[in-house]
C-alpha cells in the first residue's frame, strides 16, 4: 500500500516546475479554497448518508487538500513558511494544551485513562483556553470566519453569545422570538417594502438559527435532510409523470400535490 511518503512525493511532482501538472502548478492558497470547502462538504454528505467505502475516498480527498497546501506552504508560495512536519507539530502542540485533564503535563507521556470532568465542563474549560490563545481579538464575536456558511456562522454567533449569559432562558423565548420576526416580515410585505422585508427575512432565518440550539440541532443539518426528504418527494412526482408519459406542463398542481401526499404517506 502507498504510504504518507508517497503522498508527499506525488505533490512534489505535480508541482514540478518542469514535468508537473499545469492546473496544479498554476494553484496557490486562494484559488485552492473553494475545493476545500466542497471537499468538506462531500465529506459531510458521505457521513449523512453512511456511505462507508466513500466517506473513505473522500477522506482522501480532503487529506490531499492539506497536503497541497503543506507544499505550498513549503515553496513559499505567497509569502507563507511551513510545512507538513510543522502543521502537524503546530497541532499536537494544541491538543496536548487544550486537553489537561487527559495529559495533565502537557506530554504525550503523560495521557491519563480517566478523568473527573464532564463532557459540559471539558467544554467550558476549552473555551477558557481558546480565549487565553487568543487575547488579542478585539470582541467575543471577532475570531468567527466570515466564510463561513451563513448558517453555520449564525449558530456560532448565537452559542458565543449564550455562553455570556445572552440568551433566551428557556425555548419559549427562542420559539417566540421567530413568531415575532414572522410578524414584522409580514408587516413589511404588506406596506410592499422590498427592502425592509429582505431585512426582515434576515432576521427571522438568524431567529429560526438560534431555535435550532435549544433542540440540539445543527442548522446545516437540519436544512439538509429537509433537502433530502423534498427531493426525495419530488423525485416520486417525476416518477408518476414518466410512468403516465406526462410532463409537468400536462398536469395541474392539484394533480402534483396529491402525488406529493402519496409520497409523503409511503415515508
Amino acid at each position: 500500500m502507498y504510504t504518507l511518503q508517497d503522498l508527499f512525493t506525488l505533490m512534489q511532482h505535480l508541482r514540478d516546475p518542469e514535468g508537473g501538472c499545469p492546473w496544479d502548478q498554476a494553484q496557490n492558497f486562494l484559488s485552492l479554497s473553494s475545493h476545500t470547502l466542497e471537499e468538506a462538504y462531500e465529506v459531510v454528505d458521505a457521513i449523512e448518508r453512511q456511505d462507508w467505502p466513500h466517506l473513505q475516498e473522500e477522506l482522501g480527498d480532503l487529506l490531499f487538500q492539506v497536503i497541497f497546501y503543506a507544499q505550498l506552504g513549503q515553496e513559499g508560495v505567497q509569502g507563507a513558511d511551513f510545512s507538513f512536519a510543522q502543521i502537524v507539530d503546530t497541532l499536537v502542540q494544541k491538543m496536548l494544551r487544550r486537553h489537561p485533564h487527559v495529559f495533565p503535563d502537557g506530554t504525550l507521556a503523560s495521557a491519563q485513562h480517566a478523568t473527573s470532568l464532564s463532557e459540559a465542563q471539558v467544554h467550558q474549560h476549552w473555551e477558557t483556553l481558546k480565549a487565553q490563545e487568543k487575547p488579542q481579538a478585539k470582541g467575543l464575536l471577532a475570531d468567527i470566519p466570515l466564510a463561513l456558511p451563513g448558517l453555520t456562522r449564525a449558530a456560532k454567533i448565537q452559542k458565543k453569545a449564550a455562553r455570556v449569559g445572552f440568551d433566551w432562558p428557556d425555548i419559549q423565548g427562542a420559539l417566540a422570538k421567530v413568531y415575532e420576526e414572522l410578524q414584522e416580515l409580514e408587516q413589511a410585505l404588506a406596506t410592499e417594502n422590498l427592502t425592509e422585508a429582505q431585512q426582515e427575512y434576515g432576521d427571522l432565518l438568524f431567529a429560526c438559527t438560534n431555535l435550532s440550539r435549544f433542540l440540539q440541532q445543527d442548522p446545516e443539518a437540519a436544512l439538509r435532510r429537509t433537502q433530502a426528504k423534498f427531493s426525495q418527494r419530488f423525485a416520486y412526482i417525476e416518477t408518476q409523470l414518466q410512468t403516465r408519459g406526462l410532463s409537468f406542463a400536462q398536469v395541474s398542481l392539484e394533480q402534483m400535490d396529491a402525488w406529493w401526499e402519496e409520497a409523503k404517506l409511503q415515508e
